[in-house]
């Protein structure tokens, strides 16, 4: 599966809401790397774990 995803974009981690939206890093077909507020960059393979758009964080 192609990831949606391109660097810059804001996403969720539905399984994971603790973790606060993050912007990704890369995106090269499943395997997309994730900045995320409260976990830090994380390697998400979208084959197995769905990411969702999300609204960037206010300052």
């Amino acid at each position: 599966m192609l990831a949606p995803f391109v660097p810059g974009d804001w996403v969720e981690n539905p399984q994971q809401p603790d973790w606060g939206p993050g912007q990704v890093q890369s995106a090269i077909g499943a395997r997309v790397t994730v900045n995320f507020l409260h976990a830090g960059k994380r390697l998400i393979n979208t084959d197995q774990a769905m990411l969702r758009p999300a609204k960037p964080p206010e300052d």
